[in-house]
């Protein structure tokens, strides 16, 4: 005998109830993070930052609990923690602490994780078959800090199959106009065939837009005072011009008064 489906308020009560029951079963090691997973998820975090405020309808989030329908049970969702998920919605989202799909006008478009072989919080096999089987999600990535191992994953059908590098070496998600790669160690992502820069680049680069105006300022002073120079020696040619035109006049006028006498 089949339950009836729960009413979206009742449904939300069910899922807050299923959301809180999660959270505290938690392990202990799902709070401890290991330095190259918390270094890779700070770079996708800091990048998403930049792609956000070019595109409005990419949606990101960090470490937030999902909670989707199993089957014809709604009273029992199914449910996974991404490292990373982005969503595409040209509408706000209200999402507060967990990403519950029959409450949400899309699902997960981008699921994103880092395997970190010190520190396992995670059963990534298992998250695979959810992403792919169960939520379907369009694209998935995994990412393996120690051995530099990348992989993105597209929805063809009803399976994942690996994304291929393109000509620049880059794994492409065009619906996101994004390509991710493996740069000095760490996934990094090109928003628009450019790299997204990280805070130390940008500062780095303010840096030397900085140095560059300082340099710049210098010489302006420099041909300010140059100017003024030669606006002086202008000043000066011209008060000299002036006095030979007047002792010209003056010379002039006496010529013309000796003329005047001659005759």
């Amino acid at each position: 005998m089949s339950i009836a489906s729960p009413s979206l308020s009742r449904l939300k009560v069910l899922y807050e109830n299923a959301e809180y029951t999660y959270f505290h079963s938690l392990p202990l090691e799902h709070f401890m993070e290991a330095t190259d997973h918390a270094e890779q998820r700070m770079i996708t975090i800091e990048s998403f930052a930049i792609i956000r405020a070019e595109r409005s309808d990419i949606h990101f989030f960090n470490e937030l609990l999902i909670q989707y329908p199993l089957g014809d049970d709604d009273y029992k969702p199914g449910q996974v923690v991404p490292d990373n998920f982005v969503a595409l919605s040209a509408e706000p989202l209200d999402v507060d602490r967990s990403y519950n799909l029959p409450l949400q006008p899309v699902g997960p478009f981008l699921t994103m994780e880092y395997v970190s072989q010190h520190n396992k919080r995670k059963d990534y096999v298992e998250n695979y078959r959810k992403y792919e089987f169960e939520l379907k999600v369009p694209y998935y990535l995994l990412f393996y800090p120690h051995n530099q191992a990348l992989n993105v994953y597209r929805m063809e059908g009803d399976r994942y199959v690996g994304v291929k590098p393109n000509a620049a070496g880059r794994l492409e998600i065009p619906e996101l106009e994004l390509e991710v790669a493996v740069l000095d160690n760490w996934v990094r992502y090109w928003f628009r065939k450019e790299l997204v820069p990280l805070p130390d680049e940008l500062v780095q680069a303010l840096n030397l837009v900085k140095n560059q105006l300082l340099v710049v300022k210098d010489q302006l002073e420099a041909s300010e005072e140059q100017f003024q120079m030669v606006q002086t020696e202008l000043n000066r040619e011209r008060q000299f011009c002036e006095a030979m035109e007047a002792e010209l006049a003056k010379m002039k006028a006496e010529l013309d008064r000796l003329r005047g006498n001659q005759s």
